[in-house]
């Protein structure tokens, strides 16, 4: 049920973003596309909830707890970000703003960068222990519970593989080619003889 609970969530997760985004600007009612894409974090209430509950009725803790609380965290740490830039595309390809000025692609700022993304990467992993470890404190045997600390071990590997890929931008930033930027280049135009 719980696995079921958080495809179901996920799908939700892109129906409710497509729905606000549509609302937002096919539609021209930017207040209920609004209100749409703030609905986007009821889904991971519904899923802690029905968690607890699944935990309450007597189930045996198991990957698929763990996985709900990763779940969790990931949408606490990135999902901001994520409908961001999508209504960021959204606006330019359906309401004809400017276009969303991508991430930076070299140097120090492309390593900053890297470093925000991690943070949420961060707060991911945080959000998941805290879930876990009150999950380990709500069953209360902790001869039941060694799933949920291996999921522990897993977001914070997560979170220790991505910062490495972000410290590697500090520590060998990308530079920029000489000339400008590729998308800066007049397009090549064949001769007519």
């Amino acid at each position: 049920m719980v696995v079921t609970l958080i495809v179901v969530c996920e799908v939700g997760f892109w129906v409710l973003l497509a729905a606000g985004l549509a609302t937002r600007y096919l539609l021209r009612m930017p207040r209920t596309g609004a209100a749409l894409l703030l609905c986007e974090p009821l889904l991971e209430v519904v899923l802690l909830v029905v968690t607890a509950m699944d935990l309450r009725n007597g189930a045996e803790p198991s990957w698929k707890h763990g996985l709900a609380a990763l779940y969790i965290g990931y949408t606490v740490g990135h999902g901001h970000r994520t409908v961001k830039w999508l209504d960021g595309h959204a606006a330019h390809r359906l309401a004809g703003a400017p276009r969303p000025v991508g991430p930076p692609r070299y140097g120090r700022a492309r390593a900053r960068h890297e470093g925000r993304v991690w943070l949420g990467t961060l707060l991911g992993a945080v959000v998941a222990t805290v879930l876990l470890w009150l999950a380990i404190l709500y069953v209360g045997d902790a001869s039941r519970t060694g799933s949920l600390q291996s999921w522990m071990g897993a977001a914070w590997r997560a979170a220790g593989l991505h910062g490495l890929v972000a410290l590697s931008y500090a520590v060998w930033p990308r530079k920029a080619p000489n000339g400008p930027a590729p998308e800066e280049r007049e397009p090549v135009r064949a001769e007519r003889r």
